[in-house]
């Protein structure tokens, strides 16, 4: 089973892909060099480095390079390093798209009117009643005025295929005062806050505008 420290195999994937078709070579050529079946590559590169680091050694050598090439990124890397995939085009999302592809709970990004300009922070949300919430404290990057317009984006990417989706929600946030309401936002998947630390202040966003994008490829 993967660990959150290795490679992420969608990545080292797309690197082998890439690599090969510099080459020039086509997945069963590949397979041929690393000597394995083609059926067997395929599922290397999908489980990942781990499930085989030796069977990655001959694929490395098989595209000549070394191994630790190949499983280049890292954690800390940033998206987007291979580049788009082929014949890009973005579509627009419906409202009910939108809303389907953020789920009930996730991570996002919430950009806050501050000075000299706008602060974008990570926050982990949750989607109750047609409104997004996430928890906070007083003295934290995350804290907005009351009524503040304040936006939050949530995306997701697949590198490997060089596609994704995100939606972006605008309207006004507000402190969640009620108990009874803080307690059933409490009680919700995906409430804990990722980022840890004393976040007792619930605020929540009912959207004035939510729109999307599709990215495909092909």
């Amino acid at each position: 089973m993967n660990q959150p420290s290795d490679p992420d195999p969608t990545a080292v994937a797309r690197r082998v892909a890439e690599r090969r078709e510099r080459l020039g070579l086509s997945e069963e050529d590949l397979a041929h060099r690393a000597a394995m079946a083609p059926r067997y590559l395929a599922h290397l590169l999908e489980a990942g480095p781990v499930f085989d680091p030796g069977g990655f050694v001959r694929i490395a050598a098989a595209l000549g390079a070394t191994r630790d090439e190949l499983l280049a990124d890292g954690p800390d890397t940033p998206p987007g390093l291979g580049g788009p995939g082929p014949r890009p085009r973005l579509l627009h999302l419906t409202d009910a798209e939108c809303w389907e592809l953020v789920g009930s709970h996730g991570i996002g990004r919430i950009a806050l009117p501050v000075r000299p300009g706008p602060a974008v922070h990570p926050v982990n949300y949750v989607v109750d009643r047609a409104s997004f919430a996430y928890r906070t404290g007083d003295r934290t990057g995350t804290a907005p005025e009351e009524g503040a317009e304040v936006s939050l984006e949530v995306d997701r990417i697949d590198e490997f295929q060089g596609r994704g989706w995100t939606v972006l929600v605008i309207g006004p946030a507000r402190y969640v005062d009620d108990p009874e309401e803080r307690r059933h936002l409490d009680g919700l998947p995906g409430a804990a806050p990722w980022a840890g630390g004393d976040r007792p202040r619930w605020v929540r966003i009912r959207p004035a505008e939510i729109s999307g994008r599709r990215l495909v490829t092909g």
